[in-house]
């Protein structure tokens, strides 16, 4: 948990608190944000646009919630606002995705295996709808509690647990689809 208050007026004090949030809290948002968009150029960009919001927005943060809450929540509407482009909805881009968990040592032919099915777990939940696919990363990849996705997605928790359930549906049968016709 990051702890230092930021005088309005200390330039010093908001780049220290923005070094540490940053150390403390990017690599899981760059996993975040290359979830949502497949392309690490474009997730390094949200990244740094994350970060150029959050250096502005130091003074008005009111610590309703925490400051990796709050990061996850810019994080997500960075990436939204990227798949919103015209420019994302017209390119055909290619789908290599290195997973971002690397398997534990084993034979070559296991590891094969796995990068395979979590490259083919990756694929399938960044093609569920943005509804489902955020909650499940959340979940999944951030490891965080119904509640916390609730403030985060500004969600009734009801209806996280609901899209949580539906998501994972989905996902069972994409999953379980391709294979069969893969």
């Amino acid at each position: 948990m990051i702890n230092l208050e930021v005088d309005d007026n200390d330039e010093v004090s908001k780049e220290i608190l923005l070094n540490k949030l940053m150390d403390e809290y990017g690599n899981d948002l760059k996993r975040i944000a290359y979830l949502y968009v497949k392309d690490h150029a474009q997730c390094e960009d949200i990244l740094q646009e994350v970060f150029i919001s959050c250096y502005k927005q130091l003074d008005n943060f009111r610590g309703e919630s925490s400051y990796k809450t709050w990061l996850i929540r810019i994080t997500i509407n960075k990436c939204k606002d990227y798949q919103r482009k015209w420019s994302f909805r017209n390119i055909v881009y290619k789908p290599l995705i290195e997973p971002f968990v690397n398997g534990k040592s084993g034979s070559a032919e296991s590891l094969v295996i796995q990068k395979e099915n979590n490259s083919y777990l990756i694929v399938c939940i960044t093609s569920l709808p943005p509804k489902y696919k955020e909650i499940l990363i959340l979940f999944y990849y951030q490891n965080m509690t119904m509640k916390e996705i609730s403030e985060i997605t500004k969600l009734n928790i009801n209806t996280v647990k609901s899209r949580l359930a539906r998501g994972k549906k989905l996902l069972k049968e994409k999953m379980e689809g391709g294979r069969n016709h893969g």
